[in-house]
């Protein structure tokens, strides 16, 4: 068992967890390393109902957690599934049927498989579209999503470390297709990542280190802007003044209106850089427009957010007018 990843996991030792298992080797590791620490867990499996496979691969699962002596529940994806952004309509239907479980049966935090591969690919994946620090930063090791505490203890591990602890014990796992398919751009990078450390020179250690740095200016950014939100977010609208906004440096001011849209209008991700970069350009002057399923507003100097289809008036009931 890899040292970094028991010291993570162990401290939530004293909490009910859930573990995602596709049947995957990255996650069929992970649940065998929690089952090792004899953690308070259950696995769950979601079934997308995508590929032919499925059924056996729930069915394994299940044959592993008995093995165990792990709870095992598979959550299914029904209904139409749609044409097009099929990646993005299963993980957040995964997410979903996996975070309402947690709330129904009082699990305190769900553990992903998240793996340093995937970190790698998500920093060149933002890399490419040009984000800004929090998407170079990539993924947390905690998070929450629809109210769930997110923990991947993984990050620091690659899929081939994960895959020989699975081989050298006789462990099965299954391969996803998916993975193969230059369909999907994390695929193409996936497939071509090489390039960089064999003509370039730059390794994955270094680009891990790149994020793990990153990842300190992020922290940094979201706690001075946490505290903020918290001066001017109250029953789910903020209202404030334009000079709270615009007196601040470039950088806090567009994570600032991020993470107000993300949070207001409860999205699990925050909007792209373009996007937030147009509404801070927007909010110079007059104007009221929706991002993020949010209505902002600015008038005579002050600015307000609210969930888009909420009242856009700046007076709240027993309130004078920011």
């Amino acid at each position: 068992m890899n040292e970094k990843f028991a010291h993570f996991i162990g401290k939530y030792s004293n909490k009910r967890l859930a573990v995602a298992v596709s049947g995957g080797v990255d996650s069929v590791c992970l649940l065998s390393w929690m089952a090792q620490l004899r953690l308070d867990i259950v696995c769950l499996h979601v079934n997308h109902g995508l590929r032919s496979a499925a059924a056996t691969e729930a069915e394994y699962v299940q044959d592993l957690c008995k093995k165990y002596n792990i709870p095992c529940h598979v959550l299914y994806w029904c209904g139409d599934k749609p044409k097009n952004g099929i990646e993005a309509a299963a993980r957040n239907a995964r997410y979903k049927l996996m975070t309402d479980f947690c709330h129904e049966n009082n699990i305190d935090a769900l553990v992903i498989a998240h793996q340093a591969d995937d970190q790698i690919e998500t920093f060149l994946l933002n890399l490419s579209r040009g984000s800004g620090v929090t998407g170079l930063a990539a993924i947390r090791r905690e998070s929450y999503r629809d109210g769930i505490l997110i923990l991947r203890p993984l990050l620091d591990i690659k899929r081939i470390q994960l895959k020989k602890y699975c081989d050298d014990n006789g462990i099965k796992y299954f391969s996803d297709e998916m993975n193969t398919d230059e369909q999907f751009a994390r695929v193409r990078m996936r497939q071509r990542r090489h390039v960089l450390n064999d003509e370039l020179g730059i390794s994955d250690d270094r680009i891990l280190l790149a994020v793990e740095n990153l990842a300190r200016s992020r922290d940094a950014l979201d706690w001075y802007v946490s505290n903020m939100i918290n001066s001017v977010l109250k029953n789910g609208r903020a209202v404030f003044d334009e000079t709270f906004l615009f007196d601040v440096p470039a950088d806090i001011r567009l994570k600032f209106i991020c993470t107000m849209i993300q949070r207001i209008g409860q999205n699990p991700y925050p909007p792209r850089l373009q996007s937030v970069l147009r509404a801070v350009k927007m909010l110079e002057n007059d104007c009221q427009f929706t991002l993020g399923h949010c209505t902002l507003r600015r008038l005579n100097g002050n600015i307000l957010i609210v969930h888009e289809g909420e009242k856009t008036s700046f007076r709240i009931k027993n309130d004078r007018k920011k």
